[in-house]
């Protein structure tokens, strides 16, 4: 059996995701159309939130998104600082953008969501305020991969500001928890007792999360397929400048 720590051989990633890229992104494709087309137009008005309720299909999977991006680009960065696999760094840079992209949705749609539930686009409500944190980790953790030429150094850097940035992802998963204000609800989908969705919603929405995750395996697999060609590309540029 393979280990997995042959697959931080570039050459290694480079063979396997050649044919593993196309079957996870269709996989992506399907299950997210799937449960979107199934979510908005298969399922009832909610007797409380009317069709507001239906944003439920985007905002979920990608604040759920949001916060896992950070989540693999920890594990990622852990590896890089511990093992230092080029892989490991370099899909961790590229599920960045990733990351900030489903950060960006899920505040865009909790906002849109949240004015007619709420009465008002926006509340310094615990969860909310550490989501807009955990996005402006984003963006710093971007900038940063992009303000130092060292590839190394940029490694390094970056994996220590997401070992930081990862308080505000745990806070943004549950700071419902340790603070009982806001206006934001309780988790819908848990194991705990209390007001839970119904399964004409569940469902679908499921599948949803599905899609969303396999969409974001499939980006960070192309995106990590770019940066090793980028990388590859510039030692034969400072190879031929040597010669």
């Amino acid at each position: 059996m393979a280990s997995l720590w042959e697959y931080a051989n570039p050459l290694k990633f480079m063979r396997t995701t050649d044919w593993l890229l196309p079957v996870v992104a269709v996989a992506a494709v399907v299950m997210t159309a799937t449960g979107l087309i199934w979510g908005f137009f298969f399922t009832p008005d909610d007797f409380r939130q009317g069709s507001t309720v239906k944003i439920v299909f985007i905002h979920v999977p990608a604040a759920m998104m949001a916060i896992n991006a950070w989540v693999m680009m920890l594990v990622a960065s852990l590896v890089w600082l511990i093992r230092r696999h080029h892989v490991s760094a370099l899909a961790a840079k590229a599920a960045a953008p990733i990351g900030l992209t489903m950060t960006f949705i899920g505040l865009f749609t909790g906002a849109v969501w949240g004015q007619p539930m709420w009465g008002t686009w926006w509340a310094w409500d615990p969860r909310l305020t550490s989501f807009l944190i955990l996005f402006l980790f984003y963006l710093g953790y971007i900038a940063l991969w992009s303000a130092i030429d060292d590839p190394d150094t940029g490694a390094d850097l970056t994996a220590v500001l997401c070992l930081v940035g990862s308080v505000f992802a745990v806070l943004s998963r549950y700071a419902a928890l340790f603070w009982n204000q806001g206006l934001h609800q309780g988790a819908s989908l848990s194991v705990a007792p209390g007001t839970r969705m119904d399964w004409a919603y569940k469902a679908p929405l499921y599948v949803s999360m599905v899609g969303f995750g396999l969409i974001f395996v499939a980006l960070v697999l192309a995106g990590t397929r770019t940066e090793i060609r980028a990388r590859r590309m510039k030692a034969l540029v400072a190879r031929e400048r040597m010669v």
